[in-house]
């Protein structure tokens, strides 16, 4: 999802793709604040289930501030997944600096890395529960809605190209590659960790979904199917 798209900047007023409009400090607090709002009624009751006046109500303004922020319940949703990927970005960036210091062995991305790595994408394991709601409401949302699609379509695009950069790089300064296709070898791994996560939350103890897909036996098995030792490292 971003590298980022310009009308989903949270720096900039959601009034559609032709506005670059700053927001004040103000108007980013309100904005914050009916992302907060919208975060946990979208999750509990879905997009058609929660109205923009319980996202107002939530958050403590009038229909007046949802639209001098926000087109439409959908522009909140869009913008909202787009906060939460920022988010994990920045912790994926941060994570990057304290990988453990002997982060290959023997050939092979050691399990202690990965778990690193997983545990910054996944932010807060807290709210993996939460985030695996939205996703796959935003998903639905897609599929249905042709002009969401378009715009949901980029953020993957973009997310996608922007985390293989970094693992990429991540890579690079431990003496490895990918084995295949950068991008090809990064929707495999958001799939499958996605795909895992989701399964665990279908069980009855699936709160602890997120440490356990953290710590999976799959996990290291499928890295190392994925990378290998760079031959031109020094």
């Amino acid at each position: 999802m971003s590298g980022v798209t310009t009308d989903l900047d949270p720096t900039r007023v959601d009034r559609g793709a032709e506005s670059e409009t700053p927001l004040s400090p103000r108007r980013e607090r309100t904005r914050e604040r009916l992302l907060d709002a919208a975060y946990g009624l979208f999750a509990e009751h879905g997009i058609n289930g929660t109205s923009i006046e319980a996202v107002c109500e939530a958050a403590g303004f009038t229909r007046g501030a949802f639209y001098s922020n926000f087109d439409t319940k959908e522009s909140l949703f869009l913008a909202l997944t787009e906060r939460e990927i920022r988010m994990r970005m920045r912790s994926l960036e941060a994570a990057v600096e304290h990988l453990p210091d002997d982060p290959v062995r023997d050939g092979a991305i050691a399990p202690e890395a990965i778990a690193t790595i997983v545990a910054a994408v996944m932010a807060d394991p807290r709210d993996e529960r939460r985030w695996c709601l939205m996703s796959a409401e935003l998903e639905l949302l897609a599929l249905r809605d042709p002009q969401v699609a378009e715009r949901f379509a980029d953020q993957e695009e973009s997310f996608r190209t922007e985390l293989a950069d970094i693992l990429g790089r991540v890579l690079t300064s431990v003496g490895m590659r990918f084995a295949i296709d950068a991008a090809a070898a990064t929707r495999v791994l958001i799939s499958a960790y996605t795909s895992a996560a989701r399964d665990a939350f279908l069980t009855p103890d699936g709160d602890d979904a997120a440490q356990r897909a953290q710590s999976a036996d799959w996990l290291p098995a499928l890295v190392g199917r994925l990378v290998e030792p760079d031959p031109g490292a020094a």
